[in-house]
């Protein structure tokens, strides 16, 4: 089934034949370790399939669980997820808080410069996910996660690039669900990929709820 996520070619989300649309930003919501190991593995699998450059982030296990638990579900990817050319594998300190501190600034530059890094040698297709059970630590400037989340649709838009941020719905509470609701445009939910009705367009999320994030970039 297809889901028109914008003007951009189609690709394979890799489970429950889900195809859409490049330039897309998805939530992922689960509620088991299985739910969430067919999204990601699947979404991985057709990735490598693709020969598109992969970020993923683990928030669950180590780096080498991840290549194991990979290498099972997607034998043919086993040569390829330690290339860097093919995969990135990081941790979430890595990706979301190197210095100790989250910040929407900051990783809105470190994600630009990946993907212009990424496109040196010609375009090419990156797919990103990772698991956010990591916000639920006390880290100084969570709070402005779904900041990020938010402006992330700007940074997505009319890139060969999708992300997938998978939430767990038995340890996020209803109101913060509901705000991850509100900045992604589609979701996955019971395995069934759907435009989100609840979500907002950013300049107006961030217009009410962090005006302080409307801004490019900070001055």
């Amino acid at each position: 089934m297809h889901i028109t996520t914008s003007t951009g070619a189609a690709l394979d989300l890799g489970f429950r034949g889900y195809t859409c649309n490049w330039g897309a930003h998805l939530c992922g919501l689960y509620e088991t370790a299985e739910e969430r190991d067919e999204i990601v593995f699947g979404f991985l699998s057709a990735g490598d399939k693709d020969g598109d450059l992969q970020l993923y982030c683990h928030a669950n296990g180590t780096e080498e669980d991840f290549h194991r638990s990979m290498a099972a579900v997607c034998p043919q990817c086993a040569d390829h997820t330690h290339d860097t050319n093919r995969f990135r594998v990081l941790s979430t300190e890595e990706l979301y808080c190197p210095t100790g501190v989250f910040s929407p600034w900051d990783m809105d530059r470190g994600l630009n410069e990946f993907f212009v890094a990424s496109q040196a040698n010609g375009p090419r297709n990156v797919r990103a996910t990772a698991d956010m059970v990591w916000a639920l630590e006390f880290i100084p400037g969570v709070e402005h996660l779904m900041a990020y989340e938010s402006r992330l649709n700007n940074f997505i838009q009319g890139k060969p690039w999708i992300s997938i941020c998978l939430y767990d719905v038995t340890r996020f509470n209803g109101a913060q669900v509901m705000k991850v609701l509100r900045t992604h445009p589609y979701a996955i939910n019971g395995g069934v990929v759907t435009e989100n009705p609840y979500y907002q367009d950013p300049d107006r999320w961030l217009a009410e709820h962090a005006p302080q994030f409307l801004a490019e970039s900070r001055e």
